[in-house]
């Protein structure tokens, strides 16, 4: 990212001439080695998934089954797609896809009752004429890296076509990746899991006296707005969740994760409703957050056990202490290079906090307002 088109397409582009055959592209190569399966990088495992698809489109059948399919939705489940098939080539790919699903759960950290996460969707929606009209489409896989200029693609007989990532292909382009709403979904139950085990709540607060019985107050979000930045055609929507930081009613550090499915456009207005922090969890009437971005290559277990062994070593001292810093601190240093997580942060919100705060990094919005959460 920088990011904030996050992983959303904005492409304005003239409809494609019917029977469109020609591809923009800087060089066309036999493809590259495979990498192996399983190898534990996401990258790794979403390219393999993508010449494999790609390889499966030389049966005429087959392609136009996919293709019926990718015309009919936004996204579409790989696993489910081969599962109804009986060709030979959708037999083959549902073997591929089943051993990607297994290793992209290990790569990403996740239960092993994780849904299906491999997916496959049309780049744009302009593509859609020239692949009604017979165009054969490329298969690629969205780099890891969202400032990448190139993007390489494969077509049924195993050649790698490098693509521009800046401007949309003539050719239509079927784009592999993980479901990032289901990972989400799925991290966010992780990420409780794993921070509880390693010394950081992240369910019911602790009783006290301070907590009312009768209910308790909250912020929710009124609003929320993401910044605006050019994003290449092959990124998809974004999927984003946050961390709320502070300490709890035991005087220990605490984070709750708020997964917010619905904030996927950047330039857009969202107006949720969502409570993003229930004040009955709290010491303080003071509370962080760190929103961030599913990205594909998020490993949850790694990142639960990074932000404990920061926040942990954090005492409460009797005073609020700000700790967006340590949770970003936590951060792997590889999230921080090419493809980082991280959109933005609030300090120190507090209990009575109203009106509209812009987030530290200048990417985001919020508009908070006390809410009272009966128990009547």
């Amino acid at each position: 990212m920088t990011r904030h088109r996050f992983r959303t397409t904005v492409v304005c582009a003239a409809f494609l001439a019917l029977g469109l055959g020609t591809v923009q592209e800087a060089a066309s190569a036999p493809a590259p080695p495979e990498t192996p399966r399983g190898s534990g990088s996401v990258t790794a495992i979403e390219e393999d998934a993508a010449r494999s698809l790609a390889s499966s489109l030389s049966d005429p059948a087959w392609r136009a089954r996919v293709e019926t399919a990718a015309l009919a939705s936004d996204e579409v489940g790989l696993g489910e797609l081969t599962g109804k098939a009986s060709s030979p080539a959708a037999r083959d790919l549902e073997s591929a896809v089943g051993d990607a699903e297994r290793a992209l759960v290990e790569a990403k950290g996740l239960g092993p009752q994780t849904d299906p996460l491999l997916h496959l969707r049309l780049a744009d929606e302009s593509m859609r004429r020239a692949l009604k009209a017979g165009a054969e489409p490329l298969v690629a896989a969205a780099p890891a890296d969202d400032g990448a200029t190139t993007v390489t693609a494969y077509d049924s007989t195993g050649r790698s076509h490098t693509l521009d990532a800046h401007r949309l292909p003539e050719r239509p382009v079927y784009v592999v990746g993980v479901d990032a709403e289901r990972a989400v979904a799925a991290g966010m139950a992780v990420l409780r899991e794993e921070l509880a085990r390693h010394g950081l709540p992240t369910t019911a607060p602790v009783n006290s006296a301070s907590t009312a019985s009768d209910g308790f107050w909250t912020s929710r979000i009124t609003s929320v707005r993401l910044s605006d930045d050019e994003e290449p055609w092959f990124k998809g929507d974004a999927e984003i969740y946050s961390l709320v930081a502070g300490f709890g009613q035991d005087g220990k550090v605490r984070v709750d994760p708020v997964d917010m499915p619905y904030l996927d456009e950047d330039g857009k207005t969202y107006r949720p409703n969502q409570i993003l922090v229930n004040w009955s969890y709290y010491k303080y009437n003071l509370a962080d957050v760190v929103m961030m971005e599913e990205d594909g290559g998020t490993n949850y277990r790694s990142l639960a056990k990074a932000i404990a062994g920061a926040l942990l070593t954090i005492i409460d001292a009797g005073a609020y202490v700000p700790l967006v810093n340590a949770v970003l601190d936590a951060m792997p240093d590889d999230w921080w290079t090419d493809d980082p997580d991280y959109v933005d942060s609030w300090y120190t919100l507090a209990r009575n906090s109203a009106g509209s705060f812009r987030g530290a990094r200048g990417n985001g919005t919020m508009t908070l307002e006390p809410y009272w959460v009966s128990a009547f």
